[in-house]
């Protein structure tokens, strides 16, 4: 055993540095195949690990249980958030191992990289000021549909200090707890607004040139595209709420650049066609072509790729915005919440 450097730059006499001072929270929700390959990444390394199931009915549960994990289930009378679920499960990890000092999050449709944990817990004993590390998160198949593609490009995140990690990553407990951990109640954007307040206190960020985790979003469907972008125009407007009295407000860019790309063609084209000349009806799908022109243009217009890339990504800024009106209409009718799945 070696001495290690807690949150404060002290050294602790005795702390392990082989790992075992890591838990494993994992979440799911009907993964099936998917969290089999989970755990089979996880379970070899000898970890605790609290897999946090959402009213499964594929037998989950049970799966994990035979990998040696520790399950617990949501309740069933309180709306299901990736937030909630790893809040959750980041509370009993700590309740049942108190020595603990890193958690590692990862979701039940990803697969662990071999030496990740190694190399982000050897990052954050060296940096003490850190309190989480990720690293590369990968599409498994990106070429088997344009929607894994997209979600493989979004992955693709610059190295270095970052203002927020995704779903997946290492982070120092004390540092967690200390923030009060995630926002249960949030749709999406659960991690940007916890990183925003580990920030504020003074915590860094940090994306390391490492292989973290293998996706596997398994999109085939407009429809389930369609879905995803609506949940995160939903969950930015919750966290454009939650985060609006900060010095940097999450995603308020995210939100006018959805809502002005959707709602100002739409309503230049009802007024002028109502109030001008009935040919102004044509200018919302008019100005929707041109920027899937200059989408397109940004990304290889030689390319039918490019085109599809283009038009997908602007009709998901029409999903976003949807979302975002979803929420404040709940939120209009008096329900601060949401009942937005997340898977």
């Amino acid at each position: 055993m070696v001495a290690t450097t807690n949150t404060d730059g002290m050294r602790d006499a005795g702390a392990r540095d082989d790992g075992a001072d890591v838990g494993i929270v994992l979440i799911g929700r009907n993964e099936g195949e998917r969290l089999v390959a989970c755990l089979r990444s996880i379970a070899p390394l000898g970890l605790p690990i609290v897999y946090v199931d959402s009213a499964s009915t594929d037998g989950s549960q049970a799966v994990a249980r035979d990998a040696g994990a520790h399950v617990l289930d949501l309740d069933l009378t309180r709306p299901f958030t990736a937030a909630r679920a790893r809040h959750e499960g980041a509370m009993a990890l700590i309740a049942q191992g108190p020595g603990l000092r890193y958690i590692q999050f990862i979701d039940g449709d990803c697969a662990l990289a071999p030496g990740w944990i190694e190399a982000a817990r050897r990052f954050l004993e060296a940096a003490p000021d850190y309190a989480v590390a990720c690293g590369r998160r990968r599409e498994r198949r990106p070429d088997a549909s344009l929607y894994n593609r997209l979600a493989d490009i979004e992955w693709d995140t610059p190295v270095g200090d970052a203002p927020a990690c995704g779903g997946d990553s290492l982070i120092r407990i004390t540092a967690y707890r200390a923030v009060g951990g995630f926002d249960p109640t949030l749709i999406a954007g659960e991690e940007p607004e916890l990183c925003s307040r580990l920030t504020r206190a003074g915590w860094r960020i940090r994306r390391l040139d490492a292989e973290m985790t293998v996706h596997d979003a398994a999109m085939t469907r407009l429809g389930q595209y369609w879905r995803r972008a609506v949940r995160s125009g939903f969950g930015y407007a919750q966290a454009w709420r939650t985060t609006r009295s900060h010095p940097h407000p999450l995603y308020g860019r995210e939100l006018v650049r959805a809502c002005g790309w959707t709602l100002i063609p739409l309503l230049l084209s009802i007024v002028g066609g109502l109030a001008v000349h009935p040919a102004a009806w044509l200018l919302a799908p008019a100005i929707y072509a041109l920027q899937v022109a200059r989408l397109s243009s940004r990304f290889g217009a030689g390319h039918v790729a490019s085109w599809q890339r283009a038009a997908l990504l602007t009709l998901a800024k029409a999903a976003e915005t949807w979302g975002a009106l979803r929420y404040f209409g709940r939120l209009a009718r008096g329900h601060a919440g949401g009942t937005i799945l997340y898977k």
